[in-house]
């Protein structure tokens, strides 16, 4: 459209005026591409073994359904053959998994029905269970259970010929899973949550984990945020939000509040609320609105008046034999009001120190009597 524009017209500040007519389309903005990712914000380093879990379901895959759970600490993994996702199904596995290996403080999952259910919200508060849930329609909010979930698959995949039933296939890839060095943290998950490694042939080389994790994670934050860009939004701020129902793909919202570092709540025209990711969120700028740099100048308004109480710098003088007084600065014929005039209009900015002249003075004339 610019160089459409530039080929045929010019005006100072065309392109910005371009920029304003595009944002204030409803039109091109309902159905514009998603905007820059938003800067990689990972979640904190858990400081214990089974303090926060990530859980998702995988499936259906193989004619099955397999719920995935995660150990932040250790990365510890655990498959389960579901034979239903409901709610009452799922709380049954994770009490399994509870007795065996305590009571987390924090769970982290998506918002499917099962997790969202309240016989499911009953169950985390009568554990004393923090529940999480990241931000609908963006996967990426709840990572580390997603990257088990692709591990988990592409392991399968590839056991495909190998002997034994499905059941057995799971038990051979979780052993091996977990006695291998995971690559965020360079130690094998069983290692990390049970203080010891399974009796193996194989010889493993356990880095430090601290400095290795925190490499990995600046590593991964630089290239993610590489192409990032970073954006804020306020409360009561007009915005579009990305539509995953029926209709166009972005649609106007106001900002309600914060619900997270990068989530938010918006409310639609019609009164519903929505919380969406800052990746699923564009700012909203009318169509009348004024650039972010224009300047409206009245033609008929008066030059600001300029400060004509400026103090100006001293003079330094000199008495001379004779009672006659000679500016210092330069020769004015010893007459007092016009040095001070003189003075005033060929002035030069005041200099730090004490200022001296640089001229070859002459001496006075004196009349011998």
């Amino acid at each position: 459209m610019k160089g459409l524009a530039r080929s045929f017209v010019w005006w100072p500040g065309i392109d910005k005026e371009l920029e304003r007519v595009v944002k204030g389309c409803h039109t091109c903005q309902v159905h514009r591409k998603l905007p820059a990712l938003a800067p990689l914000h990972p979640w904190a380093q858990a400081d214990r073994a089974w303090s926060r879990l990530h859980i998702d379901f995988a499936g259906p895959f193989l004619g099955q359904s397999f719920l995935i759970v995660v150990d932040a600490y250790s990365k510890w993994l655990e498959v389960d053959t579901m034979t239903s996702t409901t709610a009452r199904v799922t709380i049954k596995k994770l009490q399994r998994l509870f007795a065996t290996h305590g009571i987390p403080e924090i769970v982290v999952s998506d918002n499917g029905a099962a997790f969202t259910s309240a016989e499911f919200r009953q169950f985390m508060e009568g554990n004393g269970i923090k529940h999480i849930y990241s931000a609908p329609y963006h996967p990426s909010s709840n990572g580390l259970a997603e990257r088990a979930v692709a591990t988990f698959k592409g392991a399968m995949k590839r056991m495909n010929s190998e002997y034994g039933a499905l059941e057995s296939k799971i038990d051979r890839f979780l052993l091996r899973y977990r006695i291998t060095p995971h690559a965020t943290t360079g130690e094998p998950p069983a290692l990390l949550l049970l203080g010891r490694m399974p009796r193996s042939r194989l010889d493993l080389l356990r880095p430090d984990l601290a400095a290795y994790t925190y490499k990995k994670q600046e590593q991964q934050r630089n290239d993610h945020d590489k192409r990032s860009r970073d954006r804020t939004f306020e409360v009561g701020q007009l915005v579009y939000v990305k539509n995953f129902g029926q209709g166009t793909p972005w649609v106007m919202a106001t900002v309600k509040e914060r619900t997270g570092p990068l989530s938010f709540r918006v409310m639609l025209p019609d009164g519903r609320m929505l919380r969406r990711h800052q990746d699923h969120i564009r700012s909203r700028q009318l169509e009348d609105d004024p650039l972010p740099n224009d300047t409206h100048t009245d033609p008929t308004a008066s030059p600001p008046e300029s400060n004509m109480t400026e103090e100006l710098p001293s003079i330094e003088v000199a008495s001379e034999p004779g009672g006659s007084i000679s500016e210092t600065n330069g020769d004015h014929g010893g007459q007092g009001e016009t040095v001070g005039q003189e003075a005033t209009s060929n002035m030069e900015p005041a200099s730090t120190g004490v200022r001296r002249s640089a001229r070859a003075r002459k001496a006075p004339d004196r009349l011998d009597l």
